[in-house]
């Protein structure tokens, strides 16, 4: 294994051939088999009866070939595999609890370029893994593995319906106004970054009666762009709303667990919008005047990370819903969204997770939401965004000595508390100060020698200014 192999509390990753190979996908995911055999109450079986871990891959080049490799670490433990083929993260998640099985992986590196690939790993609940069964499996896989004798290796079997039956399942969702979107047959703009999307979101929007006009709907992993879906990446989308005329544009990442907009003018809105509207749609609010439509607003409070924007505590507000804010990442979360009831949640990256499907971030169940919002609002996407107050989201980094590295990350954080004594402060992931209408996010980066600042204010110069402030005080520490 190579020293630059990024090992997590949920999977590794890296540059494909030269710190991800064949090797260490199989032996990561041999690791992840003797944990789903000893370490996971044994909780699914296959058809040979040994524990059963569901494996699915995005579109990336690299995917065949890790495949194969996971499948033979796996089958080499005593596991069977649901091989799930070409497939979503979100919906590898849902196979996961179908099937019943005692874990799954998914072979995705997400929004990273197309060079990477990684391994992530699910539970037996559908969630990702987390601290403690995450370190398991990295000693397993530092140790000696036991392996199966040749009469009790797992066995292979596929699972073809698996993208099938999620587009089945959101569209039965209780939030999804089926009928209503089919009758508005929007018209949408489609970028799947020729990622898995494309085997799955055209079937959805089809299904929900809209009329599609896409690009880079190919899954075939040859990115035409950066692959994360941020507004600098969406300008062939917006151009291609604008030409066909779409109500909205659609983008979705690699492996389709984050979705972003473009409005009907062509223009992006930013990520975090995309839970914004999830929640109105969720909690039955269908007018940002707060008047509720239709279902009786669930109970339980929005669950989002601590870095994101203030528009998702304003659609909670307008339906009359707390805010409850957790560390970044998405098992957090998920855990406090089953932890207190949560109806809706996820992240500011167009993360929508929704439990009445799973607790995941599923980017189909946030297109579902976002039309039935539409549907119900009667109003463009452009006059949705203005109808709400307006921020802006400053990012920067500081480069993090290896001396004395928290001892000095802890000075800054003093430094930021006593410049601005008024402010309300949250130390569950770094340090958090927030305001009324603005706040400053600051927190080491977990894969990188930085500190990550994220400021957001109503302004661009105020936000601005936030981080600068930030950036100083933890870079004279």
């Amino acid at each position: 294994m190579t020293d630059t192999l990024m090992v997590g509390v949920s999977g590794i990753r890296g540059i494909v051939g030269k710190d991800l190979t064949p090797e260490n996908v199989a032996r990561y995911a041999a690791a992840f088999g003797v944990w789903a055999i000893t370490g996971n109450g044994n909780r699914g079986t296959g058809k040979g009866k040994h524990p059963a871990v569901v494996l699915g891959r995005d579109s990336r080049i690299s995917g065949p070939m890790f495949a194969h490799a996971a499948i033979a670490g796996l089958v080499s433990v005593g596991c069977d595999v649901i091989d799930l083929g070409l497939t979503t993260t979100p919906t590898a998640q849902l196979a996961a609890l179908h099937h019943r099985a005692a874990g799954g992986i998914m072979l995705t590196a997400s929004h990273n370029p197309i060079e990477w690939n990684a391994l992530k790993f699910i539970g037996g609940d559908g969630i990702f893994l987390d601290s403690e069964p995450g370190a398991r499996v990295r000693a397993l896989a530092a140790g000696e593995l036991p392996r199966a004798g040749y009469g009790a290796l797992g066995r292979v079997a596929a699972d073809p319906a698996s993208l099938s039956r999620h587009v089945a399942r959101v569209l039965r969702l209780p939030a999804v106004a089926v009928a209503h979107v089919r009758r508005r047959r929007f018209r949408v703009a489609l970028d799947t970054v020729r990622g898995s999307g494309g085997a799955v979101m055209p079937e959805l929007l089809a299904r929900l009666g809209c009329r599609v006009t896409g690009i880079n709907l190919e899954a075939d992993g040859r990115f035409p762009r950066p692959p994360e879906p941020l507004p600098e990446h969406l300008a062939a989308l917006g151009t291609l709303v604008r030409r066909s005329k779409a109500a909205v544009g659609i983008a979705v990442d690699p492996d389709v667990d984050r979705l972003a907009l473009v409005d009907e003018r062509g223009r992006p809105i930013g990520e975090d919008y995309t839970l914004a509207f999830a929640v109105r749609a969720v909690l039955g609010v269908g007018r940002s005047d707060g008047r509720t439509v239709g279902r009786k607003r669930p109970r339980g409070p929005v669950v989002c990370n601590l870095s994101t924007s203030l528009v998702v505590e304003d659609a909670a507000r307008d339906c009359g819903a707390e805010v409850l804010r957790v560390p970044v990442g998405e098992v957090h979360v998920a855990r406090a969204m089953q932890a207190h009831g949560s109806p809706i949640g996820g992240e500011g990256n167009g993360g929508v997770m929704y439990p009445a499907l799973h607790v995941g971030r599923d980017a189909p169940v946030a297109a579902a939401l976002v039309l039935t919002l539409l549907a119900r609002e009667g109003r463009p996407v452009s006059a949705l965004v203005d109808a709400a107050p307006r921020y802006v989201i400053v990012k920067a980094k500081v480069e993090r000595g290896t001396r004395n590295a928290e001892r000095m990350l802890e000075e800054g954080y003093a430094a930021l508390r006593r410049r601005f004594p008024d402010a309300a402060v949250d130390t569950q992931d770094g340090l958090r100060l927030t305001w009324r209408d603005r706040w400053l996010h600051v927190r080491p980066s977990n894969t990188e020698p930085i500190i990550r600042l994220i400021a957001e204010a109503p302004t661009g110069a105020a936000a601005d200014q936030l981080v600068e402030e930030g950036r100083k005080l933890c870079a004279a520490s």
